[in-house]
Parts: structure tokens; C-alpha cells; sequence
């Protein structure tokens, strides 16, 4: 358990770790911001499941603190990722955002677990979580669940999850503009990937990231 005391600042990008546990309690006005990035280098020529685990503890005990946690991934093959965020609200005039994204092709799979509470003495707080999951394979399988408890009248929260394929009238569309449709597919999974990687303040790292990610949408 990590604690941040008033001021403080706690930023982390996790990369490809095959555990994630983190507990973080917050004082007044300190600053949260994880990524957890699950990319794995071998996509090919390996027949060793990957699974990732990721679990996330975030208690406001202060008030105006501020929360952001991102995460991705993108599997291939027999590859799983589970991710739980639990954040609660204690105290109010706090902020959180989540936004999480899973890319899953061939028979990979993912499970989402977000868990936002928010106490009756978190007046004025501001609370965000949003679930997107694209599939690429009819045997790839997406698990979300969301699990959101208001106990405050004054609150603006929000949540929102969805699971889909590729648009067809977009790819449809860029074909008859000359793009093909391998390239086309690059660009869609690319473009909804990149808004979780874009928001990664260290320079070098989200560039190296963006890279990755063009070199293994096919």
C-alpha cells in the first residue's frame, strides 16, 4: 500500500507486467496517473498462453485529489488479461477518470472489473469510467462489468461500455478511396488504440508505445 500525502504526485506506466497490484490511498490534493499497457512482444511463434493479471486500488481520503487510470490491451492467440480498477470517493471536490480499452483477435480473452464507489460525504465529486472493447475474430470473448455505487446527491458520474467489431462501412468506405483494405484495418484498430497511448506524458516512452502498436496491427 502506497500512501500520497498532500501535494504529492504519483505517475507509472506498466508495461507487459504479467501482475499488476497497486494500492494507492490519497490525501488532500495529491495526483494519480497509471497506465497499464498490455502489448506482448511475441505475438507469433510462441504456443505459451499469456495471461496478465491487473488490479488497481485507489482510495480518495482527501478531498479535491485527483485520479486518472488508463489501460490497454491488445492480445493475440491464446494471450488473457483481467483488469480490475476499484476507486472509491470518501471525501468530496475529488476527481476520477478511467478509460479502459481491449483489443482482442484469434481466441484471446479479456475481463474487465471496474468498481467506482462513491461514500454520501463525497459531495461535489466527479467521477468517469468508460469500457471499449473491440473484437477482430468471431472466437475472441470480452467479459466487462462495471459495477458503479452512488451514496451523494452532487456528483456528475458517468460510465459507459461497449463491445463491437470493426465498422464495416469505414473500411467500406476507405477502400473506395483508394486505401486497401489491410491498410484500412491498420488505421481503425490504430486510431482506437492510440487515444489510451496519447495520453502518457513521457515523450520518448509514448512514442516508443505508438511504434509498437503500428508494428503489430495487421
Amino acid at each position: 500500500m502506497k500512501v500520497l500525502h498532500k501535494g504529492d504526485i504519483f505517475e507509472h506506466v506498466f508495461v507487459n507486467e504479467p501482475e499488476v497490484n497497486l494500492h494507492i490511498m490519497q490525501e488532500a490534493g495529491s495526483k494519480v496517473k497509471i497506465h497499464v499497457i498490455n502489448i506482448p512482444k511475441d505475438l507469433k511463434g510462441s504456443n505459451d498462453p499469456k495471461d496478465f493479471r491487473n488490479s488497481i486500488t485507489i482510495e480518495q481520503l482527501g478531498e479535491g485529489c485527483e485520479t486518472e487510470i488508463y489501460a490497454l490491451a491488445f492480445l493475440h492467440g491464446e494471450e488473457k488479461v483481467t483488469t480490475e480498477t476499484h476507486v472509491t470517493h470518501a471525501v468530496g471536490g475529488g476527481t476520477s477518470n478511467q478509460l479502459i480499452k481491449f483489443v482482442l483477435d484469434d481466441n484471446s480473452r479479456g475481463h474487465f472489473v471496474g468498481e467506482l464507489k462513491i461514500n454520501p460525504n463525497a459531495q461535489q465529486t466527479e467521477a468517469h469510467q468508460t469500457n471499449r472493447n473491440l473484437l477482430l475474430s468471431d472466437s475472441a470473448e470480452m467479459r466487462t462489468q462495471p459495477q458503479l455505487e452512488i451514496y451523494a446527491d452532487d456528483v456528475k458520474a458517468t460510465h459507459g461500455a461497449s463491445t463491437g467489431q470493426l465498422d464495416e462501412s469505414a473500411l467500406f468506405y476507405m477502400q473506395q478511396r483508394g486505401i486497401s483494405k489491410q491498410k484500412a484495418r491498420q488505421l481503425l484498430v490504430g486510431a482506437f488504440m492510440k487515444d489510451v497511448l496519447n495520453t502518457i506524458s513521457d515523450e520518448t516512452l509514448r512514442e516508443q508505445l505508438l511504434n509498437a502498436v503500428d508494428g503489430v496491427v495487421e
